[in-house]
């Protein structure tokens, strides 16, 4: 042989070897899949972990897939699940082209350290008002987590009517006779697929932290609730996280349809005398038609996967009893001012509307978002009846039965940020806490570099928990005190977490349950006359 021979033989084996390196495999009882490899750090994407839900599937329990014979390629990520799709990008979080969707999107995505064993799992639910968003997202690239030394999982589930349409039909096929809450149950099954296969990758199912921001944090604590997700996870962070009011499957509550009347009503607006009809229906059409409707998706209260309202089962004491990390944004209402009703001309029109409304406790409710500065006390006040008195009412419950829980307050701005009216806008933590500075969606204003140590410390923090239940020393737990940290220009911890807040809401809240009236997105300005005080109420 020539010695030209010897060396292109020798570099198509040193190439052949690296790209084995580069492709590691992992032998997982739901079947083997390779990834790639990125110094220390395996990466694995679009795993599928339930049958698609198409066809007969579509608005039914996800089912398990049966191992698969060979190795899956798994370098790439899924499709969105579908969703409406902006042309172009209308706000900060709109990415610059539309996303791949398919109605075939229940996979899920994998960063392991290469010398991972029995290492904790970060188990990430995105956002999106459960109506958009995907675990493709830059921001929620998994690596720098995973450097941390733990397996981060991130997870897509059905969306919009695909993931949240109950209706009396779809009630009467279930052997359990309810409908709707699919993509929770996509949640649990993406759950109960890291309980049995993580090992394979590392990873400890005994170990696992549930996260999420916005209706990610929403689905956190659907989770924390429903019965059926216990045993697969035990640890949770819920960031921007809302507990509001839910659909009662069969009876109106709180001022709101039932969830089977909203289907009916979806129904006959597409013109679909039954699910033949709607299952026939192309996944995007509806889903954009369903939105037009009006339809917008919540988790059912169905007295099974979700036996109560939240806020029910949290004073009971019935929600699973881990350790919390918990936390809203100083403003988090300046990206989202379609919550926030219109101001007023002048602080005495304010005033006045708030005096009519709140009667006794108008008082309080000044003091805590004055007249002086309403433009500001408006925001305020969506942001706390939302976020504030959620974070609190979590840490309250989950100190009560006896699990430690950390509150934060992420109060930080930059310049490209404040010069946009949007200091601490929601969400504006995430890019700080995976450590994924840019790329950003390209309406998101730039992070300067210099804020690197600050992602540093934020992700140095959400591991700790993860790994142990205490995010660090720096952070005390949220107790009698009231104690959180303050994350500004730098992290400070402080006490007395918005002196006044709690109460107020707790008290507004109260009478308008007792009273079975819309109690959470009316607030200030919006807010119909308080009820008359009640048993058990102030």
């Amino acid at each position: 042989m020539k010695p030209y021979r010897h060396a292109a033989l020798a570099t198509a084996l040193l190439l052949s070897g690296t790209a084995l390196a580069q492709e590691p495999v992992v032998n997982a009882p739901s079947g083997s899949v390779s990834g790639t490899l990125d110094g220390q750090i395996r990466s694995f994407k679009g795993i599928p972990y339930a049958v698609p839900p198409v066809g007969g599937m579509r608005w039914r329990p996800p089912a398990p897939m049966q191992p698969w014979t060979g190795t899956r390629a798994a370098k790439d990520f899924g499709p969105a699940c579908v969703q409406p799709q902006a042309r172009t990008p209308t706000n900060v979080y709109a990415p610059a082209q539309p996303m791949p969707v398919s109605e075939d999107c229940l996979t899920l995505n994998i960063w392991a350290p290469t010398n991972a064993k029995k290492a904790p799992v970060f188990f990430w639910i995105h956002g999106g008002a459960l109506s958009g968003g995907s675990s493709r997202e830059p921001m929620y690239d998994g690596s720098k987590l995973a450097e941390q030394g733990m397996i981060v999982v991130s997870i897509n589930y059905r969306l919009g009517v695909l993931g949240w349409l109950a209706h009396p039909q779809l009630s009467a096929e279930s052997p359990q006779k309810v409908s709707g809450n699919y993509g929770l149950l996509d949640q649990m099954a993406a759950l109960a697929w890291v309980k049995h296969n993580i090992a394979a990758f590392g990873g400890d199912p005994a170990r696992v932290t549930i996260a999420g921001e916005s209706a990610g944090g929403l689905s956190v604590m659907y989770l924390l609730e429903s019965p059926l997700a216990r045993g697969t996870f035990s640890q949770a962070i819920a960031q921007s996280a809302y507990m509001v009011a839910m659909p009662e499957l069969k009876k109106q509550a709180y001022g709101a349809p039932s969830a089977e009347a909203v289907g009916t009503m979806v129904a006959a607006g597409l013109q679909a005398p039954d699910l033949a009809a709607l299952r026939g229906m192309d996944a995007q059409t509806l889903t954009d038609s369903a939105a037009k409707l009006g339809f917008f998706p919540f988790g059912v209260v169905d007295g099974l996967v979700l036996p109560s309202q939240m806020v029910d089962a949290f004073d009971q004491g019935k929600q699973a009893p881990v350790p919390i990390l918990t936390g809203f944004n100083q403003g988090e209402i300046r990206s989202l001012m379609v919550l926030a009703p219109k101001a007023p001309d002048t602080p005495e029109a304010y005033e006045k509307s708030i005096r009519e409304k709140y009667g006794e406790f108008a008082d309080a409710f000044l003091k805590l978002y004055p007249a002086a500065a309403y433009k500001e006390s408006i925001l305020a006040t969506t942001r706390d009846a939302l976020y504030g008195w959620t974070s609190e009412r979590l840490a309250r419950k989950q100190g009560a039965l006896g699990k430690p829980a950390y509150v934060y307050l992420w109060d930080h701005g930059y310049p490209a940020m404040d010069d946009k009216g949007l200091h601490a806008f929601h969400a504006s933590e995430l890019p700080y806490v995976f450590g994924n500075l840019t790329p950003l969606p390209p309406l998101w204003p730039a992070i300067p570099e210099s804020d690197r140590p600050l992602s540093d410390t934020m992700l140095g923090y959400w591991a700790s928990f993860t790994r142990t239940g205490n995010p660090g020393a720096a952070w005390p737990v949220f107790g009698k005190a009231r104690n959180y940290l303050h994350i500004t220009d730098a992290p400070r911890a402080s006490a007395e977490l918005m002196p006044g807040m709690y109460d107020q809401y707790e008290a507004v809240v109260c009478r308008r349950r007792a009273a079975g009236v819309a109690w959470n997105w009316n607030v200030g300005l919006a807010s119909p006359k308080l009820p008359a005080k009640a048993k058990g109420c102030q």
